[in-house]
């Protein structure tokens, strides 16, 4: 049997990403951003339909691990997705359930 080289900081690292995308509200806050287009935290709030406070908790911790970027242009602050794998992730678990 082959010796398998595991590098346990990537998979911290994954885990970490795979946890802050584990909730419903950041799972539609990434699959807004999938579009393409960067939106500021109000564009954000007011698609989804929630409170400004609890959009900017979630996008705190999916830029925290590393999900989402962001920009200061002025006083609003937009967000974009770092990656799209992420989204790819999503849509396999979706068709999963299908």
């Amino acid at each position: 049997m082959e010796n398998i080289d595991i590098n346990i900081d990537k998979l911290e690292l994954a885990a970490a990403k795979l946890r802050a995308i584990s909730h419903p509200m950041r799972i539609a806050i990434i699959d807004l951003l999938s579009k393409g287009e960067r939106l500021s935290v109000t564009e954000i709030f007011e698609s989804l339909n929630i409170e400004q406070a609890t959009a900017s908790h979630h996008l705190n911790i999916l830029k925290n691990k590393g999900v989402l970027c962001s920009k200061r242009d002025g006083k609003k602050i937009y967000y974009s997705l770092k990656s799209l794998t992420l989204t790819e992730i999503i849509e396999c678990i979706n068709r999963c359930n299908d």
